[in-house]
């Protein structure tokens, strides 16, 4: 298995991956927008030819602080669960982001989602409660 950022040379790769890695079948508009943006990150567990595991983030740009990460999303397919895929992933991303001038990198999840909050915990970010707003259906059914 290898753990490494993708870039936008890996567009047929990402754009290949079968179902069951990210929500929704790839947006062939949406996947390169992603890959050739210096804004949005991802790193990736491969496998012979299929994405294991990924951590995909944001670089946020403020006009009175240094450049942050936040974490968009971290995945495994089903199968490849808990084998350390997604903490390999997510130590890349952040890694990577550090290396591109990131101070800090930030992420939210559901209060009841165990296997995200033990992923987490394992990683040893600073946990802090927060309420999050949606509009527009950003959070899915309700």
């Amino acid at each position: 298995m290898q753990v490494r950022m993708v870039t936008p040379a890996d567009l047929a790769l990402v754009s290949a991956q079968p179902q069951g890695l990210f929500d929704n079948p790839v947006d062939p508009v949406q996947v390169v927008a992603f890959l050739e943006s210096d804004l949005h990150h991802m790193a990736v567990a491969i496998a012979d030819g299929t994405i294991l595991s990924f951590a995909s983030g944001t670089v946020l740009l403020h006009p009175d602080k240094a450049p942050s990460l936040f974490i968009n999303e971290v995945g495994t397919r089903d199968g490849h669960q808990r084998r350390g895929h997604a903490t390999a992933v997510s130590r890349c991303l952040i890694d990577h982001a550090r290396g591109v001038g990131c101070v800090g990198a930030w992420l939210g999840t559901e209060p009841d989602n165990r296997a995200a909050l033990a992923l987490y915990r394992k990683l040893g970010g600073d946990e802090r409660a927060i309420v999050g707003f949606g509009w527009d259906g950003v959070f899915g059914p309700g």
